[in-house]
């Protein structure tokens, strides 16, 4: 049996009060719509359908290539919405899955569970439910005695002893798809003018034919997204979902409340996280890390056994047993290699610390090669920017920059090379020679055998 899924997104969202669509609002750094998306193809098991107003290029933008747009031009209610994917899909498909474009944390697993009921079922209609107090705006199931579905009320239009009731319609349905095709055609016009996908559950109803269902298990599951405040309760939500994930895999959250774990991070077991630590876009970290607190990674990449303090990393990678902080920044391009250290009030921008590199605090590096085991001595700074150009440094294995240096690109320190506290290099430092003064001059050559 081939189900294809539909995703009613041609709402405006004026309760948003942006400018922006709802749907493109972002949860967990992806925009609401992404995550339907994700859940429909995967419990449909082939790419979705998404109807959408007449004005959505940045919707279309920003979705995945093999998603297909069909446009409700006419934003007439969720059953004529529906209606616009007939002519895309009605020879494709045995069943129809259609979700509201709000519900981005309904689970691919819930989806596939009502998909595997409609296929049990002998009527037309399967629907999802939740039993809540708190109805968040949906609609009631109304049941017969029997228990049977008869149809769905919605609050709007509710009598006191409906509002009662604790069974809510969600906003997801699996139909036969010829069904659904031959009775969206038929939905009555509600007095708000609109046409209201709910109408067919009672349709179905009223000719005898059984409505399936399943219920949520996780009320997180249906926090329908309308306002800003809705979008802050299932951010909530989902970083609770993502934080027990990884506390299962053997991660430590020292303050899950405070940690922030976007969703394609990677982490390794045994890596300890403490409060006030963002783990953003694809980052990776390696196993038995200690991060935070008041820390910040983003699509960096951590090896094992690394110690990362109060500070921030921008795509940046980390060999194993690197130790950076507090308040280090490390910006786009910098590779720290096994071993280095870098402490507080440090900089690192598009160069390469390679094995053993000691680098201890109040220091700029930019554009810049470190050979193994080279101290970077308080204060140096690698003058690389000359107002138009950017310009390398070089500097060699086991050599030590003294405090305060200043190392004007381009310019090379060779190996084992030293520069004496508070020198200004303008020029290429050879193998084994100290450097001092301010322009710096050679005072030591190496010796011959060196």
């Amino acid at each position: 049996m081939v189900c294809k899924a539909v995703i009613l997104a041609a709402g405006f969202g004026t309760r948003m009060k942006s400018d922006i669509p709802k749907v493109l609002h972002k949860l967990g750094e992806r925009p609401i719509l992404t995550w339907v998306v994700d859940s429909c193809r995967t419990a449909a098991g082939n790419a979705p359908t998404v109807v959408v107003g007449p004005d959505a290029d940045e919707i279309r933008n920003q979705m995945a290539a093999d998603v297909q747009y069909v446009v409700q031009e006419q934003r007439l209610g969720t059953g004529h919405a529906a209606l616009q994917a007939r002519h895309a899909l009605q020879n494709d498909a045995d069943f129809i899955l259609i979700v509201n474009a709000d519900l981005p944390l309904l689970e691919a697993e819930t989806l596939k569970r009502l998909i595997d009921v409609q296929e049990g079922n002998s009527g037309p209609l399967s629907l999802l439910t939740a039993r809540s107090p708190c109805s968040r705006g949906f609609g009631r199931i109304l049941r017969s005695e029997e228990g049977r579905i008869l149809g769905i009320i919605e609050e709007a239009h509710a009598a006191a002893e409906q509002l009662a009731l604790e069974e809510l319609n969600v906003g997801a349905y699996v139909a036969q798809a010829g069904w659904l095709w031959e009775h969206l055609s038929d939905l009555p016009l509600s007095p708000k003018g609109e046409y209201y996908l709910t109408d067919l559950v009672s349709m179905a109803a009223e000719a005898g034919q059984m409505v399936g269902s399943t219920e949520v298990g996780d009320l997180s599951e249906v926090i329908g997204i309308n306002t800003r405040a809705h979008l802050a309760e299932a951010e909530a939500a989902l970083r609770g979902r993502i934080n027990r994930r990884w506390m299962l895999a053997g991660v430590t959250l020292v303050d899950p409340q405070s940690v922030y774990i976007s969703p394609d991070v990677t982490l390794g077991k045994d890596t300890c996280i403490l409060p006030n630590t963002h783990l953003q876009g694809n980052t990776r970290v390696g196993s038995n890390c200690r991060l935070g607190p008041n820390t910040i990674l983003r699509d960096t990449t951590l090896g094992d056994n690394c110690t990362v303090t109060a500070s921030v990393l921008e795509s940046a990678v980390l060999e194993d047993d690197v130790d950076i902080g507090p308040f280090a920044h490390l910006r786009s391009g910098a590779r720290l290699c096994r071993g280095v250290h870098m402490g507080n009030f440090g900089e690192i921008k598009n160069s390469t610390l390679k094995a053993g590199v000691k680098m201890g605090h109040f220091s700029y590096i930019g554009d810049t090669t470190v050979g193994e085991n080279t101290n970077i001595g308080a204060g140096t700074i690698t003058c690389n920017f000359d107002g138009e150009r950017k310009h390398p440094t070089e500097i060699g294995a086991e050599a030590f920059i003294g405090s305060d240096t200043m190392l004007v690109a381009p310019v090379k320190i060779g190996n084992h090379a030293r520069t004496g506290a508070g020198s200004v290099v303008t020029r290429d430092v050879p193998d084994g020679a100290v450097a001092v003064g301010v322009p710096a001059r050679v005072v030591r050559k190496p010796d011959k055998g060196e």
